[in-house]
């Protein structure tokens, strides 16, 4: 494989970028601060499930990788060839060592800690010796792999709170790692909503490979009450599904909300006042978790 490496500005990054994916088949690009590690390097980044506020860094290497070097020179040529990439210039053409490319993907995925008894642990590790409970998890295209804080946040809340629920709905499930936690903890009828098809698709094949039984379709297909919600997902839509997950619960039943920020907390707590009070049941990294219990009696 051969690596080209290009230098452009702010205003180049998305068309070069496009260009070199779509018109000069790239196997892949990645962007990054030509700056950094200077005293030019700025900070990009935006709130989370929001795009970030520009499009590039003011100055942006990119590196695309092709299969040998008469693609990665034919690419560069036929690139700086087009009138309005006159800015744009090549750093490096370059080889790439060959490698495990599978091993070190997969070298950056170890298991990960919810409780000293509970980890969730990649198909190509072993469980901990100390693991009593294991959620099998590759990373993939649905959100939820347990790494993020959030989703660690609900995992410990359900191996610390366990109540062996009799209905259970896992709301915008992503992977199902949520979902599949509940059973492992005991609870019995388990729903798992999605409005994406791939996450749908991956809860169930993620259930599957744990031994879980669960049914895993799209959000209309929640039905009725259920003793456990969760929902981890971000706060504006939390905000908006306020009604909907409330209207699941069942008296003194309980809810437990994440992807929500430290400093969103007390705008979730007023949203939801009307059915339930929230509490704050933990926080990492910036993240809080909220956890409420429905009135006993309607």
């Amino acid at each position: 494989m051969h690596e080209l490496v290009l230098l452009a500005g702010e205003d180049l990054v998305e068309p070069v970028s496009e260009a070199l994916m779509n018109e000069l088949e790239a196997l892949s690009v990645s962007v990054e601060d030509a700056d950094v590690d200077t005293a030019a390097e700025q900070a990009l980044f935006g709130e989370p499930g929001m795009p970030a506020p520009r499009e590039g860094w003011q100055h942006s290497t990119l590196r695309a990788l092709f299969s040998d070097e008469s693609q990665a020179t034919a690419a560069a040529t036929l690139l700086l060839a087009q009138a309005w990439a006159t800015d744009v210039r090549v750093h490096a053409l370059q080889p790439v060592p060959d490698a495990d490319w599978v091993r070190l993907t997969q070298a950056q995925f170890a298991p990960v800690e919810i409780t000293p008894t509970f980890w969730i642990v990649p198909s190509w590790h072993e469980a901990p010796a100390v693991a009593s409970k294991v959620i099998r998890l590759d990373p993939g295209l649905a959100f939820g792999t347990g790494t993020h804080p959030t989703t660690r946040m609900c995992l410990r809340w359900m191996a610390r709170n366990a109540l062996a629920w009799p209905r259970v709905l896992d709301y915008g499930c992503g992977s199902g790692i949520l979902a599949i936690g509940a059973a492992l903890h005991g609870a019995h009828d388990i729903d798992a909503v999605d409005i994406d098809m791939a996450a749908v698709e991956a809860t169930r094949t993620n259930a599957a490979a744990n031994g879980v039984v669960l049914r895993a379709a799209t959000p209309e297909r929640a039905e009725g009450r259920y003793t456990l919600v969760l929902a981890n997902i971000l706060a504006k839509p939390l905000t908006l599904l306020a009604p909907v997950l409330c209207g699941h619960l069942t008296p003194g039943g309980h809810l437990v909300l994440a992807g929500i920020l430290e400093r969103q907390v007390e705008e979730l707590r007023s949203v939801y006042a009307p059915w339930l009070a929230l509490d704050v049941q933990d926080c990492t990294d910036g993240w809080a978790l909220l956890v409420g219990r429905a009135p006993a009696t309607p």
